[in-house]
């Protein structure tokens, strides 16, 4: 019997979900906001929850502990840098799940799961990939018109007057 077993199985067997977790976790940490199916969201919580308590314990057996866990070092650098310290005092309570609807394949209800607090590092990013997509919207642009002019002088050579001929000069 299963009693007081925590945790869902998401369909899945033991390796596999572990690595589903570790990797979702991971992608949290680095970009502070994935999107997810809501039962994936839920699983994870409790991991990111003991990973930030990890990072405000700050210690290397900490640190360590978060290690073998995450699945980068730049995740684990991340954590123990900037976001368990942004958490402060805050006593768990460290993840938002915002519901956004169902999947259209196969119904699957989707979820974003963001860290409290990273509202300004998300500002940040897709102000970031604006800039980056006006720019590369900008030489695409200026790359067709370059594209136009050359086209222009090849494909119209000058055309020779209306009533002349060539066998007509003499």
């Amino acid at each position: 019997m299963r009693h007081l077993k925590a945790g869902k199985k998401l369909g899945r067997n033991t390796s596999h979900r572990r690595a589903l977790l570790r990797n979702l976790v991971t992608s949290l940490i680095l970009d502070e906001r994935i999107q997810t199916t809501e039962p994936k969201a839920k699983a994870m919580r409790p991991h990111v929850e003991k990973m930030i308590t990890l990072g405000k314990r700050g210690d290397v057996a900490a640190r360590r502990l978060a290690a073998s866990y995450l699945m980068t070092r730049a995740a684990v650098d991340k954590l123990f840098d900037t976001v368990a310290p942004r958490m402060g005092d805050r006593n768990g309570g460290y993840l938002r799940i915002i519901r956004t609807g169902w999947r259209k394949g196969d119904g699957a209800e989707k979820a974003f799961v963001e860290l409290i607090g990273s509202e300004k590092a998300i500002a940040e990013k897709q102000h970031k990939r604006a800039e980056a997509r006006a720019k590369r919207r900008e030489e695409a642009k200026k790359a067709m018109e370059e594209a136009e002019a050359q086209a222009a002088p090849e494909a119209s050579p000058e055309p020779e007057s209306k009533g002349e001929s060539k066998g007509d000069k003499e």
